[in-house]
């Protein structure tokens, strides 16, 4: 799940949530044909059997199979854990994968690809075409660098899935207050000013974890463009917590409290009690990611449904975990056209009809009404180049400083020019630790 992210682009070795895919066969090496002889595909995963991308995947298993007769797959579902500590070491021994979900980001495929324990992926990538089916934005986590820096460099994973922060809103409670769906940054104030006139907050919250900081990330992304996110999330350029968008994202998450579109008693709740109080039907909306989208469809009595942070282009998400492939796998060519069925039709709208997101789904292959909007609403995002990934991903340690940062502003210990003082200099400090500048 993508979430406010302890893992992102440049954490600790320790925050790796891998996976894995594995195959194994023959010798390996860098084109299509490598391996393709090979005997034994070798898979590892974590992913559950009714999730949507356990379902998909098993699907694409027994796609395989058939168009491979005389190989045998071997699958082992993984749990995070049991690669979370070790995962360089595991892929580049004989016990290995050779093919495997793992998670995106400086500090784990960046990391791993940087070390030479990865397949370079860029040619077939070009010659599969997954260079087209995949937005820029879904790209940046795929490709990295010789420092292992995403972004940029070749391709040393593929995502099939994503994810995306929204805002659910309980449409019961909107009707029984005659409150209309905004599709403006207007009208969304003006609903929240007409709850906070019947007594009710607007939007759960959660200032002990990572909600907070994904809604301070929203607000500043809507006064934001690329070249910020690039220079915040790629270290393009020094980035200036006093100045917009992040003074704006501070302020007005402040102002939002004071009004009481955020109550300040959100500042010790977690995540969990963020989604259950949308759930029990307490709070008429939230604000974070598509993961929360299969609980509320399974646990929500109420009508509910979501729409995009209104106004904005940009919008913290990502592509979920990429496939990888061990530089040390014996059965390369297998693993590509593995990760190929992957990307099918069939396979992205068994994600999708799943209450997953696909990268590269036909929204008509959709059936559920409220699955296809959650895939056309990323659809909208990927396209416009609006993925901006999430705001804890810059520096090591940077999910704990924002949420104490934003644990102050609601609980009004800390100004907003208090709390981006607070999380700037961390950032400072760790770009330059990560660049050298």
């Amino acid at each position: 799940m993508g979430r406010f992210r302890k893992l992102g682009v440049a954490v600790a070795l320790a925050a790796i949530a891998g996976t894995t895919l594995a195959a194994c066969g023959s010798d390996g090496g860098g084109s299509s044909s490598e391996g393709s002889d090979a005997k034994v595909l070798k898979l590892w995963h974590y992913e559950s059997e009714n999730s949507a991308m356990g379902i998909a995947w098993d699907k694409a298993i027994e796609i395989f199979k058939t168009e491979h007769p005389g190989v045998q797959v071997t699958f082992e579902r993984k749990a995070f854990e049991q690669i979370q500590q070790n995962a360089g070491m595991i892929i580049n021994s004989d016990e290995g994968p050779d093919i495997m979900e793992y998670n995106k980001g400086n500090a784990t495929a960046g990391l791993l690809s940087s070390q030479g324990l990865l397949t370079d992926l860029t040619e077939e990538a070009t010659k599969r075409g997954w260079d087209k089916e995949l937005s820029s934005s879904l790209q940046t986590t795929a490709r990295y660098s010789d420092k292992g820096v995403m972004g940029e460099g070749n391709w040393y994973g593929v995502p099939n899935y994503g994810e995306y922060v929204m805002v659910y809103y309980n449409k019961d409670l909107f009707d029984k207050n005659g409150v209309t769906v905004p599709t403006t940054y207007d009208e969304f104030t003006q609903a929240m000013d007409k709850f906070v006139s019947k007594g009710i907050t607007p939007l759960a919250e959660a200032g002990a974890e990572y909600p907070a900081g994904q809604l301070f990330y929203q607000l500043a992304l809507s006064k934001a463009d690329r070249k910020f996110v690039d220079d915040y999330q790629l270290y393009k350029n020094p980035v200036d917590f006093k100045a917009d968008p992040l003074k704006y994202g501070a302020e007005t998450f402040a102002d939002w409290v004071s009004k009481g579109y955020v109550s300040k008693e959100s500042a010790s709740l977690k995540a969990e009690d963020m989604g259950t109080a949308f759930i029990s039907g307490k709070a008429p909306m939230i604000v974070s990611g598509s993961w929360w989208y299969g609980r509320f469809k399974d646990e929500m009595k109420a009508n509910w449904d979501s729409f995009l942070f209104p106004g904005n282009k940009f919008s913290a998400g990502s592509s979920g975990n990429l496939w990888v492939v061990p530089t040390s796998s014996k059965a390369k060519g297998l693993a590509y056209d593995f990760i190929d069925i992957t990307m099918r039709p069939e396979i992205q709208a068994l994600i999708g009809n799943n209450g997953g997101v696909p990268v590269a789904a036909d929204a008509s292959q959709i059936t559920d009404p409220k699955n296809k909007k959650l895939i056309e609403n990323f659809n909208t995002v990927s396209s416009q180049d609006g993925l901006a990934f999430y705001p804890d991903w810059p520096v090591p340690g940077y999910y704990d400083v924002l949420v104490s940062g934003f644990q102050s502003l609601i609980n009004g210990s800390k100004t907003p020019d208090q709390v981006l003082d607070a999380i700037a200099k961390p950032y400072d400090d760790g770009v330059k630790e990560i660049t050298g500048k």
